[in-house]
């Protein structure tokens, strides 16, 4: 089985790690070039220890990526994954995506489809014309785009969380789309490699970024007032729980008169049938042990009859299925091979 080339630029942190665990387990994907600017000159397993001795792995060598280098660099490869930080990526994937490659971006970098929106929030974006070429990568809601595609911008993994829980009962106009509250708390790998000393948060429970401070606001919303069809602000407040994977959003809206709890979850299962999202049935409450190091999501919905708010609720792995796995995810659909090729299926238990 003839399989792509593949690179991974930014392999040192959590998401490009997390690239490597899962490029290695692809059937279709084989992980020859591993980049960053760091830990130039290093052997992979150097800085990744848990590829110490498996082989074609911890022998790589992490090199630097320099646009004079990209041509020789695209006749070894078929598709890049730049797991780089937000603002850091646009250039080089321009390079890269001049060169001919498939590029799979990690950052924000291409997920906002307005220019002046993105600039606002990131600041001068370096390669604006490369905006309206991207695809936005969430494969539930962006499968037909996807294919074929060539420069795939990646979901952050609370946009992903929210999305996901959202989605179905908004494309299908059961909920009031004014007032909408996503409440999301996360593992602190999300917070980047070195970004937290684990002492510091592991007796802790904190929000952060909080009255619509945090750069995945936008996100979010463009997404949700895409499938609405109409404008949509929400109230985002992200907090950050002791714990190393995982992200469970809890979205709270008042549902429209006549809808039922059955109906958001009939919505959402029309709507997931087939994919790697599972909808719980009943009084199951999604929990993110239960998809930790999976590529999988949980959503489920309650409404507090005393209010007529819907409880909207999504767990996910934020590396699994936050970033790295559904990069991989997107990457699939882009070449017409199932969604879950590759991909973890089950959590690790306990």
């Amino acid at each position: 089985m003839e399989k792509l080339r593949v690179g991974v630029l930014g392999a040192a942190g959590y998401t490009g790690s997390e690239l490597v665990r899962l490029i290695d387990a692809h059937p279709r994907l084989e992980l020859v070039w591993v980049g960053g600017r760091s830990h130039a000159g290093q052997k992979l397993g150097e800085v990744l220890p848990f590829v110490i001795g498996v082989p074609g792995l911890e022998s790589l060598v992490v090199e630097p990526l320099e646009q004079a280098g990209v041509a020789e660099l695209a006749q070894r490869l078929d598709v890049m994954f730049c797991a780089l930080p937000h603002g850091e990526s646009a250039e080089r994937v321009a390079w890269l995506y001049a060169a001919g490659l498939i590029v799979v971006d990690l950052s924000a970098d291409f997920r906002l489809k307005n220019l002046e929106v993105y600039e606002r929030w990131y600041g001068k974006h370096p390669v604006p014309e490369l905006i309206a070429r991207a695809v936005y990568g969430q494969p539930e809601w962006h499968r037909a785009e996807l294919l074929n595609a060539r420069l795939i911008a990646a979901p952050g993994c609370y946009p992903t969380s929210a999305l996901l829980a959202l989605a179905p009962i908004l494309s299908e106009q059961l909920i009031e789309t004014s007032g909408i509250i996503v409440d999301s708390k996360s593992g602190v790998s999300g917070a980047g490699r070195g970004k937290k000393p684990f002492a510091e948060v592991a007796e802790g429970f904190r929000p952060y970024s909080v009255a619509g401070n945090h750069r995945h606001v936008p996100e979010i919303e463009q997404e949700l007032s895409t499938l609405a069809r109409s404008p949509i602000r929400v109230t985002f407040t992200p907090h950050l729980v002791p714990m190393t994977r995982g992200i469970l959003t809890v979205a709270y809206a008042r549902v429209k008169p006549g809808v039922s709890v059955e109906a958001c979850r009939a919505a959402a299962e029309r709507c997931y049938a087939g994919t790697l999202v599972t909808v719980l049935s009943g009084d199951q409450l999604p929990d993110t042990s239960w998809v930790r190091g999976s590529a999988r999501a949980l959503v489920a919905y309650a409404i507090d009859a005393h209010t007529g708010v819907l409880l909207s609720m999504c767990a996910i792995d934020n590396l699994c299925r936050g970033s790295s796995g559904q990069a991989i995810q997107a990457l699939n659909i882009s070449r017409g091979w199932p969604d879950a090729l590759g991909l973890p299926l089950l959590g690790t238990f306990p």
